[in-house]
């Protein structure tokens, strides 16, 4: 009886120790370890329960079933393994957030980039059809956050036609398609026309996950041959 009530205490102080060593590590509550024995030492951890963050606490992410973690960390795990460990360390990212429903102020989004914590969180229920790509759109954000001074967007702009102009922030209009234009006149998707950033974002994705860029398309051909140009100033090593 004495050996039972030991081990049973024992449980329960090793359980929140775990979720203290998380939240420590990078400052989210409620996750619980989901796989931290990678090939390029990505960290994966879950949302065992919903948590806030911000100093608004206007983040929200909602827990999952292990059902779906389990399937979403196969693709998500796959599409990763594009990047090596040396190339994650250099764009500082190394902690994985699997949840659902993430929001910011009430708005969907498909993640959070967070190159000083070294966090990308993602959302395990955004859209099927572009969960993939989206993936490698987020981690071209954990890129443009640790080298802003490479990706000028002053240069990229004037990529773009004069009479083109960005909206104020990426929340700011209703440009939110991601669908791939079969016509695109200098631009990817509806999305890229937001903002500079979402726009070389677009085009990094679409780099990675092998979706063509039309070599008719001028302006595309310049934006691509740019995000190549300066990711390998970033790794010279890397491989696309």
């Amino acid at each position: 009886m004495i050996l039972l009530r030991a081990i049973l205490l024992l449980i329960f102080l090793i359980t929140p120790l775990k979720a203290n060593t998380i939240y420590n590590l990078i400052k989210i509550p409620n996750l619980e370890i989901y796989e931290v024995n990678t090939k390029n030492n990505l960290k994966y951890f879950y949302a065992a329960r919903p948590f806030r963050l911000g100093t608004q606490k206007n983040i929200i992410c909602l827990n999952s079933n292990k059902e779906n973690y389990d399937k979403k960390y196969k693709i998500i795990n796959q599409n990763l393994s594009k990047y090596s460990r040396n190339f994650l360390k250099i764009i500082n990212l190394k902690y994985i957030v699997l949840c659902k429903n993430l929001s910011i102020s009430g708005m969907y989004t498909a993640g959070i980039p967070d190159n000083i914590m070294k966090t990308l969180i993602l959302d395990t229920e955004f859209n099927k059809k572009y969960f993939e790509r989206v993936i490698h759109h987020e981690i071209f954000h954990i890129i443009n956050l640790s080298y802003k001074e490479l990706f000028n967007e002053n240069e990229w702009i004037n990529f773009n036609k004069k009479d083109f102009q960005y909206a104020k922030c990426s929340t700011c209009t209703d440009k939110i398609d991601l669908n791939t234009y079969i016509d695109t006149d200098g631009f990817l998707t509806e999305y890229s026309k937001t903002t500079p950033s979402e726009d070389m974002a677009e085009v990094f994705s679409h780099i990675m996950f092998n979706i063509n860029i039309p070599k008719n398309d001028s302006i595309l051909q310049k934006k691509k041959e740019f995000i190549i140009r300066n990711i390998l100033k970033v790794d010279k090593t890397f491989k696309f």
